[in-house]
């Protein structure tokens, strides 16, 4: 199957409310790799490599977020490098 990468941009009330760190637990739920970065627009970045499946399943999850968040939309970008081992949060 191979695998999948993507840097995913998630837009609105995404930043204090624990975002980055259920992302984490998430991504690491699903045996991704990758980052979860506050930017200074208020949104958040993510970049999330590994099976095709469960990168699917991610980008599902990341078009609603935790419950603590309200996402008002998100920008998927296909990657061609992947990240190193492991899942990281600023």
């Amino acid at each position: 199957m191979g695998e999948q990468s993507f840097v995913v941009r998630i837009y609105g009330v995404v930043q204090g409310v624990g975002f980055r760190y259920f992302t984490r637990e998430q991504a690491l739920r699903l045996k991704l790799r990758g980052h979860a970065y506050n930017l200074p627009d208020g949104s958040v970045e993510v970049w999330i490599a590994g099976p095709r499946e469960q990168v699917q399943s991610m980008l599902s999850w990341l078009e609603r977020g935790p419950r603590t968040a309200q996402v008002s939309r998100i920008e998927i970008m296909a990657s061609d490098e992947f990240p190193p081992s492991g899942f990281h949060t600023n």
